[in-house]
């Protein structure tokens, strides 16, 4: 596997800009000409569009800037990676976050890629969600597996800690997930159930399924929504950012309020309703104990037509807690245990209508308890 120095970032077939090796360890930036006169900048608040190297810090994201770091896979995906470099004799912790990147090349989240880029080719198989299930569990517990070429072809840009693939079904990109070492085998059906009780609460998430398995109670799987077919059949890549890239912080420590997503989300779409969208899952999370909520389970999608931008669909919800069982985003300074003041107290810093927020909170609370309650208990 050859050694890159340089990058091209690309968008859609066009040019963004250009990656370099700074200091052996930093992974400077520039846009392209072409791209000043006529893209858009690619992440606002941390690489404006501007005639300009940027120069990121080595912390919190190993010498990227996080735009860039947003597509390298997290969890599942960076052991798939590790797994392969070992298979092919090269030492993991030797491969720079450049390399990485030409590794996730043009298969990554959202619609950044980068080339050169390196590939590994393996046949394409049939899909037997049980058998990939098992090849899962045995890549998490040793470090053998009979299909790891497979794997990695499936799931090796994804992120998260649970194992997943990225396939498609019915013509349509999706992702499917299969329970990790310490999940319940009902993981699958929680998350599903989740999504579903999240719809009926008003909240935009792509179409779900859950696919049956004679292992469990089944895998959980949701259609992309960086990922749109045309009607000529062709797939359009849509650009996203999580927050964790916007706001350059890391996931991993928990440092983020919902009065910070609330500015953020105001500051970046200039729209009320996408507020509202943000206060409407925050609701969520707290009434339905997700608590994962880590910079990195909130992003937002680019218009380019509209030039604009909006919250995703969204992620990643079910069950779950953080470090110490707090949420990762705390609600007004609180990240134990949120009740109505504190979600009012965030609707209020934002000028979000006290009588529509509460109204907002209760239902919330009433679907989920309508809907989830036997998980809750």
């Amino acid at each position: 596997m050859e050694n890159y120095n340089v990058l091209d970032v690309h968008i859609g077939g066009e040019r963004v800009g250009r990656l370099a090796l700074y200091q052996r360890r930093l992974a400077a930036f520039e846009y392209a000409d072409n791209w000043l006169q006529s893209g858009f900048s690619i992440s606002p608040f941390g690489l404006p569009l501007q005639k300009k190297l940027y120069i990121p810090k080595y912390d919190p994201f190993e010498g990227l800037n996080g735009c860039f770091a947003d597509s390298l896979p997290d969890g599942w995906g960076r052991l798939l990676v590790d797994r392969m470099l070992a298979k092919e004799y090269r030492k993991p912790h030797e491969v720079d976050m450049l390399n990485r990147l030409a590794i996730v090349g043009d298969s990554g989240m959202g619609a950044l890629a980068y080339y050169p880029c390196h590939k590994w080719h393996s046949l394409q198989a049939e899909l037997d969600y049980d058998r990939i299930s098992e090849q899962c569990r045995k890549i998490l517990e040793t470090d053998y597996c009979d299909d790891l070429d497979e794997l990695f072809r499936l799931g090796g840009s994804s992120g998260g800690a649970r194992p997943k693939v990225l396939t498609m079904i019915d013509g349509e990109d999706w992702i499917v997930k299969f329970p990790s070492s310490t999940d319940r085998r009902d993981a699958g059906e929680i998350e599903y159930r989740y999504s579903l009780c999240a719809k009926k609460c008003g909240i935009s998430m792509t179409e779900t399924r859950l696919f049956p398995s004679g292992q469990c109670a089944g895998y959980f799987g949701t259609k992309r929504f960086d990922r749109v077919r045309e009607a000529d059949g062709t797939t359009k890549r849509i650009h996203m950012q999580s927050v964790s890239a916007l706001l350059e912080v890391s996931h991993r420590t928990p440092s983020m309020d919902y009065n910070s997503l609330m500015q953020l989300t105001l500051e970046l779409t200039k729209d009320y309703s996408e507020v509202e969208k943000m206060f409407r899952l925050m609701c969520f999370n707290i009434f339905a104990h997700n608590r994962d909520d880590h910079s990195r389970n909130f992003s937002y999608l680019y218009s380019e037509k509209q030039r604009a931008w909006k919250m995703s669909p969204a992620y990643d919800l079910t069950y779950s807690y953080s470090l110490g069982g707090e949420h990762a985003t705390c609600v007004n300074g609180n990240g134990r245990d949120p009740a109505m003041p504190e979600i009012l107290s965030v609707a209020g810093k934002i000028d979000l209508r006290a009588s529509k927020a509460k109204e907002i909170a209760e239902h919330t609370r009433q679907i989920v308890v309508e809907e989830l309650g036997d998980i809750l208990r």
